[in-house]
């Protein structure tokens, strides 16, 4: 059992006067009792288009500002 796991049960043996199997029950009871998992959502937002950015060069250039980043952390760490 893992150590956030045992600690969880712990505190609800403690809490509610339960035995070890009793807690780990509830537990399990009441994980699999949520019915199904919300739907996940990601976020999105609106871009700019900057017409100065070719579209098919995306890749590339993203590439680009990487490198350039990176060479520029290596700099200050020197």
């Amino acid at each position: 059992m893992e150590p956030d796991v045992a600690e969880i049960i712990q505190k609800r043996m403690r809490e509610q006067g339960l035995s070890f199997p009793q807690a780990v029950n509830e537990a399990i009871r009441a994980g699999l009792a949520e019915g199904e998992p919300r739907a996940f959502e990601t976020p999105t937002f609106r871009m700019r288009f900057d017409p100065s950015v070719p579209g098919d060069k995306a890749l590339a250039l993203s590439g680009a500002l990487e490198d350039e980043s990176l060479v520029q952390k290596l700099a200050e760490r020197n």
